[in-house]
């Protein structure tokens, strides 16, 4: 990938409370409809089983890109209702400068490409 490449990355850490349907039915369709946005590069998420805490990624090759996850109508509806089913959360928002290390992990993207 070039050097004049830009890559966003948009992170939400969170502590999950009790989930029920209806948060894993828009969880879902955030996650298809991001993916479909042109510009969308790639995604990881974990958990920490001790804690509980959630971390979910998106990589974008735009600010433009990732403005259109932030203005879709189900992401909007999401953060009305977050006080239901999450606790204390962080979003970061980056610039991705470089990406290495072990291609043979198996993850799912390497954001860069390289």
């Amino acid at each position: 990938m070039s050097a004049s490449t830009t890559t966003f990355s948009s992170t939400f850490i969170f502590e999950a409370r009790e989930r029920g349907d209806e948060f894993f039915r828009l969880d879902s369709e955030i996650a298809e409809r991001a993916r479909q946005i042109p510009g969308f590069l790639g995604e990881e998420h974990w958990v920490n089983p001790e804690t509980g805490v959630h971390s979910e990624v998106y990589y974008w090759d735009s600010r433009e890109a990732l403005q259109q996850l932030i203005g879709m109508d189900t992401h909007r509806l999401a953060k009305r209702r977050a006080d239901e089913w999450i606790g204390r959360y962080r979003v970061v928002i980056a610039e991705v400068l470089s990406s290495y290390g072990d291609r043979e992990l198996g993850l799912a993207h390497t954001p860069l490409g390289n």
